[in-house]
């Protein structure tokens, strides 16, 4: 432990038991906890540190997500008191209500990126914030790197799909996706999954459609029309696929028109073809020359083990975009 200076007073905190380990729970200004606490570098001459150095990007993200205001919320930062951090209960008549004296320092097992952005967020505004905090009154070393290791390894984040619906009403992209996994009438209703959890029939993560979209509109020109009409545009356009191809569209195992690699193909091919099918005011769709376009693809094979067999990633997306679009509109060449 690191002794302190003085002695740090931190009010209004609640004691409590965690499977059988007195804990604190409060808040303190950032300053008392940028002052208070200490972490336990991977390489202490100890060996009993555990702490990875710091990654400054995400020190850097934490800050700019600060700067939102009042909606920028976090979870309470870790500590181990290893013994060293006081309670004294304000009244006898409610003993888990009280103060906490630290004399030293405790330990940052989990936190240590947020207590970076908040740091680098409040020398660069000039302002201070509460941050929420639990703290174990004592737990030795083994137990610490113990509880470390358990919150770094299994714990496990949200996924990229997951994070982009909870986007949904502050991005348009997400909000467009998630449609096209909630519409009825959308082709990827029966086959795609929002929390990004795949599953027999259901293939289709809403982050792959995050990206189908982006490459969809990559070069479509289509800024002016509203999000509604551009979800219709992507139903439009892959309700064509479908189809044309029922059998392909649902069988994942033997075709490979729903693999991702071919429906970001389909988007990035289909992005090209757009711009040829607007009408004289260079704005509105013509959705009859959409559905000549695509018509021209009634004869491809898109078996598992057809032409298609080893296309894989972007790259290959590329190369397949290329000979689509080719097929959709023969007499002008992709740029």
């Amino acid at each position: 432990m690191e002794k302190l200076p003085y002695q740090i007073v931190i009010e209004n905190v609640l004691q409590c038991k965690m499977r059988g380990k007195v804990a604190y729970q409060g808040h303190f200004s950032a300053m008392l906890a940028l002052n208070s606490t200490y972490v336990k570098p991977y390489n202490d001459p100890s060996g009993k540190g555990y702490q990875r150095p710091t990654d400054a990007k995400r020190v850097d993200d934490i800050a700019m997500y600060l700067s939102k205001g009042d909606e920028a919320l976090f979870t309470p930062i870790l500590l181990n008191c290893g013994g060293v951090w006081e309670f004294s209960a304000y009244d006898s008549s409610r003993p888990s209500y009280g103060r906490l004296l630290c004399k030293s320092k405790a330990s940052l097992m989990d936190g240590q990126h947020r207590l970076g952005g908040i740091k680098r967020y409040i020398e660069e505004t000039n302002s201070e914030i509460n941050i929420p905090f639990m703290a174990f009154h004592y737990l030795d070393e083994d137990e610490e790197i113990k509880l470390f290791d358990t919150i770094n390894t299994k714990a496990k984040g949200i996924s990229s799909s997951l994070s982009k619906f909870l986007k949904r009403e502050s991005d348009e992209l997400s909000w467009m996706a998630t449609e096209l996994l909630t519409l009825s009438e959308s082709p990827f209703y029966h086959i795609g999954s929002i929390t990004g959890k795949r599953s027999k029939g259901r293939h289709i993560t809403l982050q792959n459609l995050y990206r189908v979209l982006k490459y969809f509109f990559k070069d479509a020109e289509v800024s002016h029309l509203t999000k509604n009409e551009k979800v219709g545009l992507v139903l439009t356009f892959f309700n064509f696929i479908r189809e044309m191809y029922p059998n392909e569209w649902i069988n994942y195992k033997e075709y490979k028109l729903t693999h991702i690699v071919c429906l970001d193909a389909l988007a990035l091919a289909g992005s090209k073809m757009l711009l040829n099918c607007k009408k004289e005011n260079g704005k509105q769709i013509d959705y009859q020359e959409v559905s000549i376009h695509i018509k021209r693809l009634r004869k491809i094979d898109w078996s598992s083990e057809g032409p298609f067999k080893y296309l894989k990633g972007i790259s290959g997306s590329k190369i397949l975009a290329l000979e689509l679009f080719d097929i959709m509109k023969p007499e002008i060449d992709l740029p």
